[in-house]
C-alpha cells in the first residue's frame, strides 16, 4: 500500500544499500533524486522511475524545497561529500548521513551546520542485500522536530510490524515495534547502529566458531604427531565424529534457542557452496567493532566476547603472523624449540 503522505528525497551513493532504498521509497509513491560519480547506477535508477542527477549541483537543484539529502557513502568519503554538497544547500535543509559514520563525527557536523540552520541526522540502517523486500531496521539521531517531518521516509524504510510476534507484556507505543526509532539527539543513531555492528560480530564469531568445532570433531581419526612440539590428543576416541557442518546449520534453524537470521545465512551459504570454496575467511572490519570497544573502555563497561570478535578480524587477515614469528623465535632462543613446519 502507497504511503499516504508522499515525500521528494534526494539520495548520494547508489550501491548496493542506496539504490535498494530508492527502490523500495519509490515502490511505495515516494520521488526520488538520484545522484553517484557512477552515471551507470543513475540511468539504472532513472529507468526504474528515479530523476537522475548528473552533478551534486544538478542533484541539489532538482530537489524541492525544504530538501532533503540522504547520503548513502562510505565513512571515509562522507567528510568530502558534505563539503561540496552543504554550499549548495539553503536554511532548512536536512541532510542524512545513512552510511556507518562514527557518531563523534555525527556530532561534529550537527554542531557545524547548527549555525545555518541546515538540519543533519544521523541514521543507522541495517538490513543489508536483503532489506529491499525485508525491509530495514533504522537507528535515528538528530533533532526531534526535523526526524518527526521526515517520519514518512522512515516509515516507508522501516520493515513494518510483518510477521513478527508482539513483544509479551509490551504497552508502550511508539516507533519501534515498526523497525524504526529516534534514539536521542545527534549521533545517538550511529552510536546504537555502531553497538549493533558489535554484538553482530560476536555473534557471527560464536556461530563460526561453534560450527568450526563440530566440523572439526574427527581429529581423533588424523594420525596423531608425538613430539615435544605437539601437544597430544588426551583421547582420541572421544572425536570420531563426521558431521555435516551444513546440516548442522540447517536444523539449528528450526525451533533452536540459537535460530537467527544469520543461523538461515549461514545454512544458505553452505547450500550453495558446501565446502565454502568460495571464502578465503579473511574477514574485514569497517569501523564500528573497534568503535565499540573504544566505547566500552570509556564507559568501564567490560565487552569481552565483541573484543575477542574484532580481534580475531584482525587475525584473519594476517595481522599476527608477525606476533607468531617472535612467540616461535623466543622459543627457539630459550628452549631451542625448532618451528614445525606445515
Amino acid at each position: 500500500m502507497a504511503t499516504d503522505r508522499p515525500m521528494q528525497i534526494g539520495m548520494v551513493g547508489l550501491g548496493r544499500m542506496g539504490s535498494n532504498l530508492v527502490r523500495r521509497l519509490m515502490r511505495d509513491g515516494h520521488r526520488c533524486v538520484a545522484y553517484d560519480v557512477n552515471a551507470d547506477a543513475v540511468k539504472t535508477l532513472e529507468h526504474e522511475g528515479a530523476t537522475g542527477g548528473t552533478s551534486l549541483e544538478d542533484f541539489v537543484a532538482k530537489l524541492d524545497k525544504p530538501r532533503t539529502a540522504w547520503l548513502m557513502l562510505p565513512a571515509g568519503v562522507v567528510e568530502a561529500t558534505l563539503n561540496q554538497l552543504v554550499p549548495l544547500l539553503e536554511p532548512g535543509d536536512t541532510v542524512i548521513d545513512g552510511g556507518n559514520s562514527y557518531y563523534r563525527d555525527d556530532i561534529t557536523r550537527a554542531r557545524r551546520l547548527a549555525p545555518e540552520n541546515i538540519h543533519y541526522i544521523d541514521c543507522g540502517v541495517s538490513g543489508g542485500i536483503w532489506g529491499l523486500d525485508r525491509g530495514y531496521c533504522l537507528m535515528i539521531g538528530g533533532e526531534t522536530e526535523a526526524v518527526q517531518r521526515l517520519d514518512p521516509v522512515f516509515k516507508t524504510i522501516a520493515p513494518g510490524l510483518g510477521t513478527v510476534e508482539p513483544t509479551p507484556h509490551r504497552t508502550r507505543g511508539g516507533t519501534a515495534p515498526q523497525g524504526y526509532l529516534h534514539c536521542g539527539p545527534s549521533g545517538a543513531g550511529h552510536f546504537v547502529k555502531m553497538v549493533h555492528n558489535g554484538v553482530e560480530y560476536g555473534m557471527m564469531s560464536a556461530i563460526a566458531e561453534g560450527l568450526s568445532i563440530i566440523k572439526h570433531a574427527d581429529v581423533g581419526k588424523e594420525k596423531q604427531d608425538t613430539d615435544a612440539e605437539t601437544t597430544p590428543l588426551r583421547d582420541p576416541w572421544a572425536y570420531q565424529y563426521d558431521i555435516d557442518v551444513g546440516e548442522v546449520a540447517e536444523v539449528w534453524r528450526r525451533g533452536s534457542v540459537i535460530s537467527s537470521w544469520l543461523v538461515d545465512l549461514t545454512a544458505e551459504a553452505f547450500a550453495r557452496t558446501p565446502d565454502l570454496h568460495l571464502f578465503a575467511g579473511r574477514v574485514s572490519d569497517s569501523g564500528e567493532g573497534r568503535w565499540t570497544v573504544d566505547a566500552a573502555v570509556d564507559e568501564g563497561v567490560p565487552a569481552p566476547v565483541i573484543t575477542a570478535a574484532l580481534y580475531e578480524r584482525f587475525e584473519s587477515r594476517g595481522l599476527g603472523e608477525f606476533t607468531g614469528k617472535i612467540l616461535s623465535a623466543m622459543r627457539s632462543e630459550f628452549g631451542g624449540h625448532h618451528e614445525r613446519m606445515q
